[in-house]
């Protein structure tokens, strides 16, 4: 009986071992995988990787780009009558230009964890599709 008991316990601890040493190991991709700072955030080449934003978010119009191989979030704010009508042309896969003067590489919410890019210009096959208007009486 000591036996069986010993044959059925030991494929237990196996497994058990194995799941949480795969579970450590996703720990530490996923703990590596957070965006780098970008450093330049004048000029970027980015990839279109979603048109809308995660779930839950609640800052307006906004794209999923990949740059350098890390996700952001390429945010427009609140869209006013025709503001972003040649932004809704883009599809997913578009490589696209972005320049911005704000980059919130910190910034995370707990609805989702990707740093958020200020959207003020971008360009696409050499033509301009976006520039946001100056702001009156700012800095």
């Amino acid at each position: 009986m000591k036996k069986v008991i010993y044959a059925l316990f030991l494929p237990l601890v196996v497994v058990s071992g194995l799941v949480f040493a795969n579970r450590e190991i996703k720990n530490e991709v996923s703990k590596n995988s957070s965006p780098k700072p970008l450093t330049d955030p004048e000029k970027m080449e980015a990839v279109i990787t979603s048109l809308s934003l995660p779930s839950g978010s609640r800052g307006g119009f906004g794209l999923m780009v990949r740059i350098n191989g890390y996700d952001y979030i390429l945010s427009f704010g609140r869209e006013n009558a025709n503001e972003f009508q040649q932004l809704h042309s883009l599809k997913v896969n578009d490589k696209i230009l972005i320049r911005s003067q704000s980059v919130f590489s910190g910034l995370y919410t707990p609805n989702y964890s990707f740093a958020i890019i200020s959207g003020d210009y971008v360009e696409r096959d050499g033509k301009i599709i976006y520039k946001r208007a100056p702001r009156n009486g700012g800095c």
